[in-house]
């Protein structure tokens, strides 16, 4: 059976190979932008959360990833600076806006004062100075390669307001993008306000025991450990699920569509082929076997071409754009059954149909 399922795939080449095409775009919908999302996304998460702080204050909601408020009063600081076992404390608010430059459709930026906060979090100017007036920013090395910048440059924020870049900081932490505390509050025009607050404790001081301290002395906010925040990004970002259900929906559409038409247009043309195997005795499960097989080294082969295609794409994305991909077995698994699963199910019309072709018919008419 082997040798004819594979002369029946020689036999017509150019419809073999396009329905490898089409099963391998199905892997490659699946694979090559499943790590796309969750390697921005994880990104995004990492960044957000590479701090030397052992704890992060906030109120409940003010910490989710697509949105940005500061409703947290900076006084809370000298309250936070009186517990046993907290060394310092730095605020922050994080502001959230759309932005058609990033590629996840939103930019993120920081407010804070430079000089504790890079303390904190043993970072540096690497060329420039921190911001000082509120019309100031700094930036990071990627987002001086992104946009192009120079020192002296100006950016548009909120609107169409310029902003003067002043420095570039490393090593990444956080917002891409950071002004000063007071620039950010008069942006948004909440003076007094922070949307969290970095506590970092002193040597030997437990954060967990810490954490409730806090808790006792200050009842009502949110306390989050820092070793905590970094999760999974599907978790962090709601939408990010339904994307990859979509993509994953997308992929068998893909899969079972082209090799369903490319089949039934197979068994069209070989209705005299399969009509002489019935007449030498070939039986509707033997018919159906055949074109199953057929699908399966098809959707093997798919899933072989599309995995090298995305394997390339991936490594030109991050050449050229710096674009983190992180592939995860379990989707790669997903993309395998989805393609291999879809073939075989868009081949099961064409071969119940095949398996009911009538020998005799097909030898008087052909």
């Amino acid at each position: 059976m082997l040798e004819l399922v594979l002369a029946n795939l020689k036999t017509r080449p150019l419809r073999t190979l396009i329905s490898i095409v089409g099963v391998s775009l199905g892997v490659v919908l699946i694979v090559l932008f499943t790590g796309l999302a969750r390697g921005m996304a994880n990104d995004m998460v990492k960044r957000a959360n590479n701090w030397k702080a052992e704890i992060v204050f906030t109120r409940a909601g003010a910490m989710d990833l697509t949105s940005s408020n500061a409703n947290l009063s900076v006084t809370y600081t000298k309250k936070l600076l009186e517990i046993e076992g907290v060394k310092s404390v730095v605020p922050v608010i994080r502001y959230i806006t759309p932005s058609q430059k990033s590629a996840l459709g939103f930019r993120q930026l920081d407010g804070v004062d430079w000089q504790p906060f890079a303390e904190m979090n043993e970072m540096q100017i690497l060329s420039g100075r921190a911001p000082q007036a509120v019309d100031e920013v700094i930036v990071d090395e990627r987002q001086m390669r992104d946009d192009k910048l120079n020192l002296g440059d100006t950016i548009d924020l909120f609107g169409n307001k310029k902003y003067k870049v002043v420095g570039v900081f490393s090593p990444p932490s956080g917002a891409r993008i950071k002004m000063s505390l007071a620039g950010m509050q008069d942006a948004l025009q909440v003076p007094g306000k922070c949307t969290y607050i970095l506590v970092k404790l002193k040597d030997g001081a437990d954060a967990e025991t810490v954490a409730k301290r806090i808790n006792e002395v200050l009842p009502g906010n949110k306390i989050n450990l820092t070793k905590e925040l970094i999760t999974d990004a599907q978790d962090r970002i709601p939408a990010l699920n339904s994307f990859l259900r979509v993509l994953v929906g997308l992929g068998a559409f893909v899969s079972t569509i082209f090799v369903l038409l490319s089949m039934y247009t197979t068994i069209t043309e070989r209705r005299k082929e399969i009509g002489i195997l019935k007449s030498l005795g070939a039986s509707k499960s033997f018919i159906v076997t055949v074109i199953e097989s057929e699908a399966f080294f098809i959707g093997v082969l798919g899933v072989l071409f599309g995995y090298t295609i995305s394997l390339i794409s991936s490594f030109a994305i991050q050449k050229i754009y710096e674009l983190p991909f992180e592939f995860s077995s379990g989707w790669i698994l997903v993309a395998i059954l989805i393609a291999i699963g879809g073939s075989l199910f868009g081949a099961l019309y064409p071969a119940w149909k095949a398996s009911g072709i009538d020998p005799v018919e097909v030898m008087v008419n052909e």
